[in-house]
């Protein structure tokens, strides 16, 4: 009995590190959206943080949007460097381009008969390359899907979002947040900024889930490519490089700079 108990003790504590490490607390508002008011909280979420609303009647009669490029709201990403934040929000604008124009007909530039797409990156926590690299020696030497890291090296990504119409009136609106797991399957970078850009994949997907009509189809991707400016949809690359070194790579990723406005 004693020696099943003590087999089953890394077992189990590893059990209740996942669990311990897998919540992700609710942002605080950040002031960027017209209004909070109606934000409800998607339950049954512990690794993201998930409050949205959507008038579902005023959805239905969007099609043409504009996605106008993602802010940082002020003290977003303190000590994180310009290039890094350049980073994030081009990938933010990336992933929300990609998921949006599988739902609406994307626009290369405003027009006065079409809503918009407003983001804010409200919050960037800085991933640990030291605990990063370290996490990945160890899948090394250890494979398997999960993985461990130092606390206080994990990254996060907050970010708020709104759909406007012609008239101003905000029609959806989302509030998230990501924080990466000490024990999970997130995928450790040496970039000060990792996690923060595999997130903003995650935050793109709710963004489309947030603001489409529940019975809106995911379309598919019209030719050419209104995203194509952000680059290929798919990386290859991306894949192999994580499968080789256990780590995320940016630059085999397709992650570019936001363009300057």
């Amino acid at each position: 009995m004693t020696h099943r108990l003590l087999r089953a003790a890394p077992v189990l504590l590893v059990s209740a590190l996942a669990l311990a490490a897998c919540q992700t607390a609710p942002a605080a508002n950040a002031g960027f959206l017209q209004t909070y008011d109606g934000l409800q909280t998607k339950e049954g979420t512990l690794r993201v943080s998930v409050r949205d609303r959507r008038d579902d009647a005023a959805a239905e009669g969007v099609e043409r949007v504009f996605i106008e490029p993602s802010v940082l709201s002020p003290g977003a990403a303190e000590g994180i460097a310009p290039a890094d934040v350049a980073l994030v929000l081009g990938e933010v604008d990336r992933q929300v381009c990609y998921e949006i124009s599988e739902r609406f007909t994307v626009l290369p530039t405003p027009a006065a008969d079409a809503a918009r797409v407003r983001t804010a990156v409200t919050r960037i926590a800085p991933t640990g390359a030291v605990g990063s690299g370290a996490s990945a020696i160890a899948s090394f030497f250890i494979p398997g899907p999960i993985g461990v890291r130092p606390p206080g090296t994990t990254g996060m990504l907050a970010a708020e979002a709104e759909l406007v119409i012609e008239d101003g009136t905000q029609v959806a609106a989302l509030a998230w947040a990501r924080s990466a797991n000490v024990v999970g399957m997130d995928t450790p970078s040496l970039s000060p900024v990792g996690d923060a850009l595999q997130f903003a994949e995650l935050f793109g997907d709710q963004v489309g889930d947030s603001f489409a009509p529940k019975d809106r189809a995911v379309r598919p991707i019209a030719t050419p490519d209104p995203c194509e400016r952000f680059g290929p949809r798919e990386q290859p690359g991306g894949f192999i490089t994580r499968a080789v070194t256990g780590l995320y790579v940016p630059e085999t990723q397709g992650v570019r700079s936001q363009t300057p406005q």
